[in-house]
């Protein structure tokens, strides 16, 4: 397998410290928030990660994480011209992944249980796709995974009456089947291509494989969680 980093946004929840930064490059811990995802898809023995992000921080991310040797991993990047959402960045990836199957995970995403522990989900059948699910106090504020017989049948983005509380996160498994899925969705009301719509596709044809988190999970893109996410690493952190 390879892996995908979708590191771009403009990180304004984050304001002041990303005016003149990519929030990916803000440290958490002892790291740069970035290093996480990647050491994350070393652990499980990935070689070959393509990081995608804005045109103004290729060079930051060069400059921070080189070819990646350093890790023993081989690192490309790959701008997103402007922001177009999630899957937008993610079909940039298309010629990297090739034949294989691929990660995904969202740079601002941090997580303490390994990848590793989702193995029994793989390989995925051409038309699976596999999402991470954790439960969460506000529903409202995410995309919603609704579940029947521990199935996944829907995903409903930011819900105004929530049917369950398990947020798919930002950890993803696709194969290239995934590229014809992004070609066939509808940009959203702010004219994006959603990931959450690319995950409804595969809900709605019962073709959504999922693992729950039973370790911490947090989405670091808000100045809350940021800060707790660095009081998450102290301690744990060589």
């Amino acid at each position: 397998m390879k892996g995908i980093i979708l590191a771009g946004g403009s990180g304004t929840r984050l304001h002041p410290l990303t005016k003149g930064i990519n929030k990916h490059l803000l440290p958490v811990g002892k790291k740069p928030m970035i290093l996480h995802p990647i050491l994350k898809l070393q652990e499980f023995g990935i070689k070959d990660v393509l990081v995608i992000t804005g045109p103004e921080s290729l060079t930051p991310f060069a400059q921070l994480l080189g070819d990646g040797s350093e890790w023993g991993m081989r690192l490309y990047f790959r701008a997103q011209p402007k922001p177009g959402g999630i899957a937008e960045a993610l079909n940039l990836g298309r010629e990297f992944v090739g034949g294989e199957s691929f990660w995904v995970l969202l740079g601002d995403n941090l997580f303490g249980e390994s990848l590793a522990s989702m193995q029994s989900h793989f390989p995925l059948k051409e038309d699976e796709a596999f999402v991470v699910l954790k439960e969460v106090p506000n529903p409202e504020q995410f995309g919603i995974a609704e579940m029947k017989d521990n199935r996944i049948v829907d995903v409903v983005e930011k819900p105004k009456t929530p049917k369950g509380n398990l947020c798919v996160t930002g950890v993803y498994a696709y194969t290239p089947k995934v590229f014809d899925v992004i070609q066939e969705i509808n940009p959203s009301a702010r004219g994006e291509l959603e990931i959450s719509a690319v995950n409804q596709f595969y809900a709605q044809a019962q073709k959504l494989k999922h693992h729950i988190f039973k370790d911490w999970w947090l989405d670091a893109g808000t100045m809350e969680d940021f800060l707790t996410a660095n009081e998450q690493m102290k301690g744990t952190e060589s």
